[in-house]
């Protein structure tokens, strides 16, 4: 379907752009893209030049008027995840880092036709049934339908299981033409798949073996958060998953294996990306620690994507039922009767 103008977007807490590049995707085009963290921003600027991007506290962002004014067609992001992440005190609202009611407030601002946030698999538990309800609430007062679904990233091409919680609302006239992205239908390259030719770069002698061994997808990414940041893949089960895989988790290396490396290869930032989804070319400004943490923390372009196609398809069809039900109202309307 051919669309009658470009879609906007305004992109909160992007980090290093796995969201924003899904949507770029999708057919959205950023009018703001909003991170605080100074390596994330520059990873931005230096992969997307063209984009608006905005290096501030989103506590203390006022949208501009202009922005205001010219009604964006989706706001989007990830917001801060620890509060409800398994792996720490799932705090939810109580949690200073809560960004929901931020995210709310600009939602009210802004005023877009659709909003996308994604948050970790914990944010679907039991015990914050209440909360969403909150913001599904909140939403609903706005003018919004929304409903959060999980989605796996390995449904959608990606080559680990990165469980996600997404919650999508669109305005009423859009919410009834919806529908949730659906799998592939493929499914995920395994990490010996997605990662052989990356391994043998540096001639490694043994890659080939390896590859053919790392047969399933790899576990979900972690380290991004600012708690457990380091250059490695994780606590002990995450690392104990991965050497499972064939893959030494303790340390993130500068390069791929040498020819005659023994023993489990590490991931270089580069690998991790693939793991993510990034296209190769998607470049990590900052040193390893600050690369890797961009990549660990990221939302995997892939899934972006298919739910931006999504929301996009339902503005569009919106929007040409709009237009259809206003001509069958009064295709030819008359003159106005002289007074």
């Amino acid at each position: 379907m051919e669309r009658s103008r470009a879609l906007t977007s305004v992109e909160i807490c992007a980090g290093a752009g796995g969201q924003a590049l899904g949507l770029e995707r999708a057919g959205f085009e950023h009018s703001a893209v909003i991170e605080l963290d100074k390596h994330a921003c520059a990873t931005l600027r230096a992969n997307r030049p063209e984009w608006n991007v905005i290096e501030v506290d989103l506590l203390e962002w006022t949208p501009p008027q202009t922005l205001i004014d010219s009604r964006v067609d989706l706001f989007a992001g990830g917001v801060p995840c620890p509060p409800f992440s398994m792996a720490g005190r799932q705090l939810g609202r109580d949690d200073e880092r809560d960004l929901f009611p931020t995210a709310l407030r600009l939602v009210e601002t802004l005023q877009p036709r659709a909003v996308m946030l994604e948050n970790v698999r914990g944010l679907l538990d039991a015990k914050f049934d209440d909360y969403r309800r909150h913001i599904l609430q909140e939403l609903q007062e706005m003018g919004f339908r929304g409903e959060w679904r999980l989605l796996q990233a390995s449904d959608f091409g990606v080559p680990q299981l990165r469980p996600r919680s997404i919650l999508v609302a669109l305005a009423e006239e859009y919410a009834p033409f919806f529908a949730w992205p659906e799998p592939s239908g493929q499914p995920a390259p395994s990490v010996g798949e997605a990662l052989g030719d990356l391994m043998s770069e540096g001639g490694w002698l043994g890659a080939a073996e390896w590859a053919t061994n790392a047969q399933t997808i790899a576990p979900t990414l972690v380290g991004g958060s600012k708690k457990h940041g380091g250059p490695d893949l994780g606590p002990t089960r995450a690392r104990r998953a991965w050497a499972e895989l064939g893959v030494e988790g303790r340390t993130i290396a500068d390069a791929p294996p040498s020819p005659y490396h023994e023993g489990m290869p590490r991931l270089t930032v580069r690998m991790a990306a693939r793991v993510q989804g990034f296209p190769d070319d998607w470049h990590f400004v900052g040193r390893k620690t600050n690369s890797y943490k961009q990549v660990g923390n990221a939302f995997p372009p892939p899934v972006a994507e298919a739910v931006g196609r999504a929301i996009r398809k339902a503005l569009e069809s919106g929007q040409v039922a709009d237009r259809s039900l206003t001509f069958e109202r009064d295709p030819h309307p008359m003159p106005a009767a002289a007074s």
